[in-house]
């Protein structure tokens, strides 16, 4: 194997390498935490970091995702024993009068890589590769066309949370917020409420739930998940 080859196999398995941890990102993301929280404990997850923050009691909240994050971790294991081994074998199979051509070989790979740098940074291609990650993690997941929950940050033991409603649950079909009981029943307030991705407006007693509706409430995060029908599904 020469060294253009070797670098070209290395800039390649850094994409992959991305994309995985795009994938899995998506899939915690589905499981219900917000991106910046996902990316992050991924992150640490795939590369045995072991860094610890408040932010780990998120994952540890549900069942499904301690399953998420055990498959995560094992995942990251097996891929960096497997990239470490073939690396060692790919440089010990290089001859020393390869390595005249050593910079072409560094140029392409990093000459690749500043393009799926560059192209990530247009907004339009963004939203459409994390468009196909979601719809990809929503079919690994088993949450496509349910209500699901994405937990945005705690506070106590309470947390702040946004629901998106695919249905309203029956329970609040053509009822205002006011004769939902979500606040005296269950103690949820709403705050806000996003519809059509469009506008975002502050909650009041007469607020009436509607299919693809988003909603920020605050309560405990159970609690919240039972209410709205949007149980975390992790099969």
């Amino acid at each position: 194997m020469n060294l253009i080859l070797a670098c070209s196999l290395f800039g390649a398995i850094i994409l992959i390498y991305w994309i995985i941890l795009e994938l899995f990102t998506m899939m915690f993301r589905v499981a219900g935490l917000p991106d910046d929280k996902a990316r992050f404990q991924v992150l640490s997850l795939l590369t045995g970091a072991g860094f610890t923050t408040r932010e780990s009691e998120m994952l540890l909240s549900s069942k499904g995702r301690r399953k998420l994050a055990q498959i995560t971790m094992l995942f990251g294991y097996v891929f960096n024993v497997t990239i470490v081994s073939a690396f060692v074998n790919v440089f010990l199979s290089l001859k020393l009068s390869q390595f005249d051509n050593f910079f072409m070989g560094v140029l392409i790979p990093l000459g690749v890589a500043a393009l799926i740098i560059v192209l990530m940074r247009v907004r339009f291609i963004r939203k459409r590769i994390d468009r196909a990650f979601e719809k990809l993690a929503g079919r690994i997941m088993h949450q496509e066309g349910v209500n699901t929950i994405l937990l945005m940050d705690y506070i106590g033991k309470d947390s702040i949370a946004q629901v998106s409603l695919k249905e309203v649950p029956a329970e609040f079909e053509g009822k205002t917020l006011a004769e939902s009981g979500l606040k005296t029943k269950h103690n949820i307030l709403v705050m806000l409420v996003e519809r059509g991705g469009l506008r975002v407006e502050a909650a009041n007693a007469g607020t009436v739930f509607s299919p693809g509706d988003k909603l920020t409430v605050f309560g405990q995060y159970k609690t919240i998940s039972n209410v709205f029908n949007a149980k975390e599904r992790f099969m």
